[in-house]
């Protein structure tokens, strides 16, 4: 197996249910092929999609004449959606990617290709792709709206340099001394925000957020010494989860 990157805009579409897996299947590979750049034949043979079974996480099968493979991909379905559900950094959902099946080798004896085997098996290897691929952080990033007379504006540039957040627009509201603010604000640093940019702006400032998108954060998660690392060892912490993520040796002994 192998895992990639899905496309940004992809997974933008799949979450706003422009390409689900209810459509026809010829229709969506050829808006894959066209759109997306996707080879054809392989956009057909979607297996399915996740979590929850319309996520923005596909498997596909790209094999080439793999014996009594039909038979165990109601189990291969079944560790996607676990796999996909709780990733191996942090246990939480996954986001934009996509996992080819390159090859399988399955027991010629059928009581030996049950779930049980399979299930375990497909979700170590899906993990064991993750690692290997450089794997990284979403986070959530609110957009603000910030109204505040001109005098505030330092005060409001000086709370979202220190919390990561950058203005996109500033605009007069006509006919009044009031201006209109509009940034960006990972959702990880909005904790006490409100109260940090009235302190800063004696009072004058009035934000409201609203979820707006995902972003990659910088740094991998594999590194222990980055931001990255820190933020996935404390939610694995609060989870009651071993802090260090699983070495890639715990599923490849396995398989």
């Amino acid at each position: 197996m192998k895992a990639f990157p899905l496309q940004e805009e992809l997974s933008n579409d799949i979450e706003e249910g422009k390409i689900t897996p209810r459509d026809d299947f010829k229709a969506r590979a050829r808006v894959l092929a066209e759109e997306y750049e996707w080879d054809v034949t392989d956009a057909r043979k979607i297996w399915c999609f996740g979590p929850d079974t319309n996520g923005p996480n596909l498997l596909v099968d790209v094999t080439k004449g793999v014996q009594y493979l039909n038979e165990i991909k109601d189990s291969c379905v079944a560790a996607f959606q676990w796999a996909t559900k709780e990733g191996v950094c942090a246990d939480e959902s996954m986001r934009g990617c996509r996992f080819n099946i390159l090859d399988v080798v399955l027991h010629a004896d059928a009581i030996h290709r049950g779930g049980g085997q399979i299930i375990p098996t497909c979700r170590r290897a899906i993990y064991a792709s993750v690692l290997v691929a450089d794997p990284g952080l979403y986070e959530p990033v609110y957009l603000v709206e910030i109204q505040c007379p001109e005098t505030a504006m330092g005060g409001i540039y000086g709370v979202l340099n220190r919390r990561r957040g950058h203005v996109i627009s500033e605009e007069q509201r006509p006919g009044t001394p009031l201006y209109n603010v509009k940034a960006y604000l990972p959702v990880n640093e909005s904790f006490g925000f409100t109260a940090d940019l009235r302190s800063n702006t004696g009072g004058q400032a009035f934000p409201q957020c609203v979820f707006d998108h995902w972003q990659l954060m910088n740094g991998s998660p594999l590194d222990a010494t980055s931001k990255v690392g820190e933020i996935v060892r404390s939610i694995r912490k609060r989870k009651g989860l071993a802090e260090e993520i699983p070495p890639l040796d715990r599923f490849l002994d396995k398989l």
